[in-house]
């Protein structure tokens, strides 16, 4: 379903990704993991038009999406949970959902605010609050709950249990397992390891904004030297 050949991108003139080649199939779960600061959210924010491509190219269901606005890119099927979440504190949980509708497709559609809420029951009492007045297990469960209101292809996560609880981390799991179940399509970027490995049906471990390693959790576990090397401390 998506598909980067040697893609090379960063922030002016300075390149964080070295060519990087990585391909998600259609209704996998694909973790991207490594060291901060190595590439991994620099290529979400890529493939989603954020940042322009100074070399290789980006497909997208056969259709190559290299040059596109991030509008067009989301227009496809591409939706993007920042790490920062970046939902509109000043408006309510309601007028959040309904203006990322706005992006689906206007027939088919079977993602709803009904939907949502009953996929994040949390959110239900909150319809009315703004988003600046959410927990931040709440705000992710908003930004994702948005997301899916786009009527998503694959849903592109970066660090989706950044700074919450356990408990609300257990939760996400569980989202993000039943969506997985369902045929979504996933690309984590994710520094829990357990959460990602018991997510993923595929693993890109990236060091130096190239993938230098890929396989499955299990084989990934088990590689102790490959662990050690990209993932330790």
């Amino acid at each position: 379903m998506l598909d980067l050949k040697g893609i090379q991108s960063g922030y002016g003139e300075t390149r964080v990704i070295h060519g990087l080649d990585l391909t998600v199939d259609a209704g996998s779960v694909h973790a991207l993991l490594g060291r901060n600061g190595v590439g991994k959210s620099t290529t979400l924010k890529t493939i989603v038009g954020q940042l322009a491509l100074t070399a290789g190219q980006i497909s997208f269901g056969g259709t190559n999406i290299s040059a596109m606005t991030p509008y067009d890119i989301a227009r496809l099927g591409v939706a993007y949970v920042p790490e920062t979440r970046d939902i509109f504190g000043a408006l309510s949980v309601r007028e959040n959902l309904e203006l990322a509708g706005r992006l689906a497709p206007t027939e088919d559609a079977s993602w709803d605010i009904e939907r949502v809420i009953d996929f994040f029951p949390n959110l239900a009492d909150r319809l009315s609050n703004g988003g600046h007045e959410l927990s931040g297990g709440e705000q992710q469960m908003l930004a994702i709950g948005r997301a899916l209101m786009m009527e998503p292809r694959i849903l592109l996560l970066d660090e989706p249990t950044e700074g919450l609880a356990p408990i609300i981390i257990q939760q996400i799991f569980g989202k993000l397992k039943q969506l997985k179940n369902e045929g979504m399509t996933i690309l984590l970027v994710e520094q829990n390891f357990s959460f990602a490995t018991g997510l993923a049906d595929a693993i890109s471990l990236v060091g130096r904004g190239q993938i230098v390693w890929q396989g499955t959790a299990e084989e990934l576990k088990k590689d102790n030297e490959t662990h050690e090397k990209w993932l330790g401390v």
